[in-house]
C-alpha cells in the first residue's frame, strides 16, 4: 500500500523536470516524513544514487527521517523577529507547548516587518505577543 501510493506519486512527476523535489514534497505530506524506503524508491525511479537523494533530503529541515504526529509550530526566529521581540516569547512557547506540540525554528517566513511570526498548518501569523502564541498553541 506505501509502496504504491510512492509509485503513483514517483508516476505524478517522473516526467517533468526537476521532478525531485515535488516528489519529496508529496512524501512527505502523504507520509510525514521521507524515510529510507522512500529515498531508495525515488532514487531507483529518477536514476539517482541514493546518496543523491538523501544528500537533498537531509539538506532542507522541512523533510524528516521519521514521522511525528504532533501538531508543528513554526516560529520564525531570524534576525527581524528578533529584533521584534521574539527571543522573548520562545521560552514561554515551549513552555506551553509542553511535549504535546513540537515548536520548530525557522529562519525567515516573510513577515519581517511585522514579527514576531509563525506558521501553523500552513498559516501565517504575525504581531505574536506572549499571549496570541500561547493562543496557537494552545488552539493545535
Amino acid at each position: 500500500m506505501r509502496e504504491d501510493r510512492i509509485a503513483d506519486i514517483i508516476a505524478a512527476h517522473s516526467h517533468r523536470e526537476g521532478a525531485l523535489l515535488p516528489i519529496l514534497n508529496d512524501v512527505q505530506a502523504a507520509f510525514g516524513c521521507v524515510d529510507e524506503d522512500a529515498v531508495r524508491a525515488v532514487a531507483a525511479a529518477l536514476n539517482l544514487s541514493r546518496a543523491e537523494v538523501h544528500g537533498v533530503v537531509s539538506f532542507y529541515h522541512d523533510y524528516k527521517a521519521k514521522a511525528d504526529p504532533r501538531p508543528v509550530l513554526k516560529l520564525c526566529r531570524a534576525e527581524a523577529c528578533q529584533a521584534r521581540g521574539v527571543e522573548a516569547l520562545a521560552a514561554g512557547a515551549e513552555k506551553a507547548a509542553g511535549g504535546r506540540v513540537h515548536i520548530e525554528t525557522v529562519y525567515c517566513l516573510g513577515l519581517c516587518s511585522v514579527g514576531p511570526a509563525a506558521m501553523t498548518n500552513g498559516d501565517v501569523h504575525a504581531r505574536l505577543d506572549a499571549a496570541r502564541l500561547g493562543a496557537l498553541i494552545e488552539a493545535l
